[in-house]
């Protein structure tokens, strides 16, 4: 496995971006409540922002729970929830926006919390991202996130590692049972 190396030019572009938006968006947001606040009035503005906050904490409760619902369903098939982990990352960042005070933050929040922007962020993502990713050893392509074709953890994907016997599960008991002098698959004595 080889290591890669980001440019140098790219590190100073991410990090010009990042500085960039951390201090820019909250001087933004000062900007957007104190405009508020003057159209409104202040009570009224602290009254709007802590609201915002706890529809968002309902809205990122809710859809989390039916997000953690389904990747336990996957699971249960077992099946890799792909979909699933892209939209819970997607709540849960959007939760965290929605928690920060301010209407920027919130606006962005409330977006990934509905669920036709942020399936449309997440097909997005996958479609840019997916071809990166590997699941012990195998390709994560479009079978992972888009269910499988052939069931189970096994025989999906088209990576390197794909195959028989590359990335199977085992039996991680039976080398135990081996050295119990114990041939393979005995049970061992009771008594």
């Amino acid at each position: 496995m080889t290591a890669r190396t980001v440019p140098l030019p790219t590190l100073r572009a991410v990090f010009i971006i990042l500085l960039l938006a951390l201090l820019g968006i909250p001087v933004a947001e000062i900007f957007f409540i104190i405009r508020v606040a003057r159209d409104l009035g202040i009570l009224e503005t602290i009254g709007l922002l802590v609201a915002v906050s706890l529809v968002g904490a309902w809205l990122v409760r809710r859809s989390g729970l039916g997000v953690l619902r389904q990747i336990q369903e996957r699971l249960a098939r077992g099946e890799i929830p792909g979909k699933e982990l892209v939209d819970g990352l997607l709540i849960l960042v959007g939760g965290l926006l929605m928690l920060t005070p301010g209407f920027l933050t919130d606006a962005v929040g409330l977006l990934l919390l509905i669920p036709p922007t942020r399936l449309a962020l997440r097909a997005l993502l996958i479609r840019r991202y997916g071809k990166r990713l590997r699941v012990a050893g195998w390709g994560a392509g479009p079978g992972v996130f888009g269910g499988f074709g052939r069931g189970g953890f096994g025989g999906f994907g088209d990576g390197p590692g794909a195959g028989p016997g590359r990335g199977d599960v085992r039996d991680v008991r039976e080398p135990r049972a081996l050295r119990k002098g114990r041939r393979r698959g005995e049970k061992p004595d009771k008594g």
